[in-house]
């Protein structure tokens, strides 16, 4: 037991490590705290008591007790509340946390403790926090990690879980997605605009606005004139904002330019309306995101607003773009892809299905953290960005976000990736990386080489020998339910490794009922067949459905990422197989975690009695309803075998 007791103070110390926090054991080195500590016995008798670990975090004290068995980590007194009854704090992992805390608390200066009472081994475990202050203690939902409680992250989480705040970000994407349901609103009304037409005229104005400074456009040049119209006037500092931004070559600009000349050709756009203050629809509309959207847009260089207003536009639309197999990747996504493909500073970027450019933006912003001066950066914008999008309009849109971002000059290209030679895309782009969310359903038994599986197919031959891919597709696409499409995975497995597959949370494409996975291969090296792969479970992934807003991030989606990957690069080493699972796959194989999960868990002493209690109660309300008899052949049975 010692032992064992021993190996999950190592991993708990570990754990603390992998979040950068200092911490000491048996003690603290801050004099107040040791001399509290100096009568804290948790047998209460005034000596010494000594916790498991104690870290300062700024104004925060973090302290823990382990023990080696999940059934001591908590007792509760008859009203449910934490005992701290002598045996309870001295025999239970989360009472002996919060008798420190509460000493902590009364004999020093500090007055904000996060007690932990962990429980069990390193495979299986709980981490069980609590926030104890001066007017008592609030309980928390346990965690995997102690990413939270670091020092980047731990004011927040004190701030929207134990205070029970909004964050900021959170307030100002509520009132971004709430003007954009508005904007839409005034898009249809006053401009008779197509579902499709509705971002590119947000995205002029955008890019227009971007003049304002610059002095090559103001709003009260919309003045509602029949011969320079107001939309002429919008397209032209459209223009001026694609050469200020070094959008080229010449033939794609004008082809981009192309996109928005609505703006200036609709009559209805142009005209004043009296309803609108005699002015043009154009004027009202700029003024309404100059006023409520500009400013979220050009300071939130990490979140692809232009595709949540894009996916906001399309979710109002009746599910046009989801015929369309428009499905929008979240910016959580794209960040978690860039951990998953272990970015590198030297790494070119891929991604044949760009959409609005999400992939492109968070990579493009990862590499730009890396780089050590202004030549590397512009290195990255110059030749290690590429994209391909098939639809127009998005690829407009694609080259609008990338221009919001600082980068103009990036090779996007409008097309359809499966003209393209994987061999020549080799060449010529040399990408080590590939990011793609592809189109989705558009695969049928007359169209098979529009399963999702094929474009996997194409990119992976597209990108060097050795480079890394990750996708997100149904998990359809990794289950192979078609004949073309088992024959696909057979012939992945010839030419590609596949690392692993991560069933993702049912909810990250919300609104649209696709039910994703998330695949990582390295490309052009044969599968071995005696490879382990990863298989995780990453369905709580700590993100929820918010009503008006849609999918958010809770306190508890930094813990499981890190988790997540902590699991996925090989540090935490005996990993539940509810969580993932690693091991030898065949084509044939179900490529998902459900496919491969086993219970390894050993049931506990309390899970016997509670499956005995079950089975009793099942027992007695038979005997009770009058079917008694249905056991009176098991009794005859039992009693003729003893």
């Amino acid at each position: 037991m010692a032992k064992k007791e021993a190996n999950f103070d190592v991993y708990i110390q570990e754990q603390l490590r992998d979040a950068k926090i200092e911490f000491s054991v048996q003690g603290s080195t801050v004099h107040e705290i040791n001399e509290a500590l100096k009568t804290a016995s948790k047998r209460q008798t005034g000596k010494g008591g000594y916790p498991e670990f104690v870290a300062i975090v700024g104004e925060y004290v973090l302290v823990g007790e382990n023990k080696p068995d999940r059934s001591l980590l908590c007792q509760r007194d008859s009203e449910d509340n934490i005992s701290l009854e002598v045996k309870a704090t001295e025999e239970y992992a989360l009472n002996g946390a919060l008798w420190y805390a509460k000493r902590i608390i009364e004999k020093t200066s500090f007055k904000k403790v996060f007690a932990f009472g962990n429980a069990g081994d390193s495979k299986h475990h709980i981490l069980q926090p609590l926030f104890v202050g001066v007017d008592g203690h609030v309980e928390l939902d346990e965690v995997q990690t102690f990413e939270n409680f670091s020092a980047d992250n731990i004011e927040e989480y004190y701030r929207r879980i134990v205070l029970g705040e909004t964050p900021p970000e959170d307030v100002e994407l509520g009132e971004v997605l709430k003007h954009a349901k508005t904007l839409h609103e005034y898009l249809r009304t006053f401009g008779s605009l197509g579902e499709d037409e509705k971002p590119l005229v947000v995205s002029a104005i955008l890019l227009a606005l971007r003049e304002e400074k610059e002095k090559n456009f103001q709003i009260d040049m919309l003045n509602g004139d029949t011969h320079v119209t107001d939309g002429s006037k919008l397209f032209k500092a459209l223009e001026s904002c694609f050469a200020r931004a070094q959008v080229g070559p010449q033939m794609k600009r004008d082809r981009i330019l192309n996109q928005f000349t609505l703006i200036k050709d609709r009559p209805k756009l142009n005209a004043k309306v009296p309803t609108l203050g005699d002015k043009t629809p154009l004027r009202y509309f700029t003024e309404f995101i100059r006023e409520n959207i500009f400013n979220a847009v050009i300071s939130n260089s990490g979140e692809d607003f232009l595709g949540r207003f894009y996916s906001e536009f399309v979710s109002y639309s009746g599910g046009d773009g989801q015929a369309l197999g428009v499905v929008l990747t979240p910016s959580h996504i794209t960040d978690l892809f860039c951990d998953l493909v272990d970015l590198k500073p030297d790494d070119v970027l891929f991604d044949p299905c760009c959409g609005t450019g999400g992939f492109l933006v968070a990579g493009m912003y990862r590499l730009f953290e890396m780089a050590q001066d202004e030549h590397a950066k512009n290195n990255v914008k110059e030749k290690q960005i590429h994209g391909i999008e098939d639809r127009e309009d998005m690829f407009a849109i694609a080259t609008t976000n990338m221009i919001f971002r600082g980068d103009g000059r990036s090779n996007l290209e409008c097309g359809d990736f499966f003209t393209y030679n994987p061999s020549e895309l080799q060449i010529s782009r040399e990408a080590t990386v590939g990011l793609m969310n592809p189109p989705y359903s558009q695969g049928s038994k007359e169209h098979p080489g529009l399963y999702e599986i094929c474009f996997i197919r194409h990119l992976l031959d597209s990108l060097v020998k050795g480079g890394r891919t990750a996708v997100i597709v149904p998990v359809s696409t990794m289950i192979g339910k078609s004949k073309e499409e088992k024959e696909v995975k057979k012939e992945l497995l010839k030419r590609h490794t596949l690392e692993g597959v991560i069933s993702c949370n049912k909810n990250t494409f919300y609104g649209v009922g696709t039910v994703p996975c998330i695949a990582i291969f390295t490309c052009g090296v044969s599968h071995p067949k005696d490879k382990l792969v990863k298989f995780a479970n990453f369905e709580d992934d700590g993100f929820v459905v918010k009503k008006h807003i849609g999918l958010v991030e809770t306190e508890r989606a930094k813990d499981r990422k890190s988790y997540l990957l902590d699991c996925w690069r090989g540090k935490v080493e005996d990993v539940p197989s509810k969580f993932m699972v690693q091991t030898v796959v065949e084509d044939t194989d179900e490529w998902i975690h459900a496919f491969y999960y086993y219970n390894d868990e050993i049931p506990t002493e309390q899970d016997f009695m509670d499956s005995i209690a079950d089975y009793l109660t099942f027992e007695f309300n038979m005997i009770t309803r009058g079917r008694g008899y249905l056991f009176e052949e098991d009794s005859r049975d039992a009693c003729v075998e003893r």
